[in-house]
């Protein structure tokens, strides 16, 4: 009995050293960056340009754009940009609930693209690109209004969806940039 105490008592301590060990790995996000300046002040440096779209997406730009400032720099005081934040937005609507009765979509499903890049200001350096994708889903209904403003309702949400995607990304980035 004594012998497998003694094992267990060696595995847990083999168990914590290599634990230990590891803890330098990892770096919290929301800590303070690899120069030294809070994670907030870093994100509030990124001046978010207008969303290119195709024609007749605006709208789902403008609100990426809204959420991205305001995810960014949500105290909105003054800060002197160093990086600029571009992006690119598509969206996609996809119906497949149709009634067969009135031969109309009950339903829809609102399918975004943001393809985004973070550059230095001057654009002299690529810091992050990427993709983030999402969708939304929303009821269709006979009232006019009501399946305007669901539509509307679904390109907010797809719009914040798509905004926490690319916040975290770069985030994680921009943490480790000295």
């Amino acid at each position: 009995m004594a012998g497998s105490t003694a094992r267990t008592a060696r595995r847990l301590a083999l168990a914590a050293t290599l634990t230990l060990g590891l803890t330098a790995c990892f770096r919290p996000l929301y800590g303070p960056t690899a120069s030294g300046a809070p994670l907030s002040a870093v994100l509030a440096a990124i001046q978010v340009d207008p969303a290119t779209t195709p024609s007749g997406q605006e709208r789902l730009g403008h609100y990426l754009r809204s959420e991205l400032v305001f995810d960014l720099d949500g105290a909105g005081l003054p800060t002197e940009k160093r990086y600029r934040l571009q992006l690119a937005v598509s969206e996609s609507v996809q119906t497949p609930i149709v009634s067969s009765v009135t031969g109309r979509a009950e339903s829809a499903t609102l399918f975004g693209t943001a393809t985004y890049k973070v550059t230095t200001l001057d654009g002299s350096r690529v810091l992050t690109d990427g993709t983030a994708t999402g969708s939304a889903t929303y009821d269709r209904s006979v009232q006019r209004f009501a399946s305007v403003r669901a539509a509307r309702d679904a390109e907010i949400r797809l719009a914040k969806l798509l905004s926490d995607q690319i916040k975290g990304r770069v985030a994680a980035i921009l943490a480790t940039q000295p």
